[in-house]
């Protein structure tokens, strides 16, 4: 099992590729975009393709051996 990254975000959602960044998991947008497309990424389970997905407070993400979970902070 993946270790658990939480990651905080100040607004209502962040699209998927800039919360690769934000949770370290990747160091560069392109990186994002070709770990996304490959079908390396998971949101609450389910692969997902799309760079721009909105991520919400409550979702997990798995990518490259870590799983995130977004928290909110206002």
């Amino acid at each position: 099992m993946a270790p658990l990254r939480r990651v905080v975000i100040r607004s209502e959602a962040i699209d998927l590729g800039a919360l690769l960044k934000l949770a370290q998991v990747v160091a560069t947008g392109g990186e994002a975009k070709q770990m996304i497309r490959a079908g390396h990424v998971a949101v609450n389970g389910a692969v997902e393709r799309r760079r721009g997905r909105q991520i919400r407070p409550g979702d997990r993400v798995s990518a490259g051996g870590t799983a995130v979970i977004v928290e909110r902070r206002v």
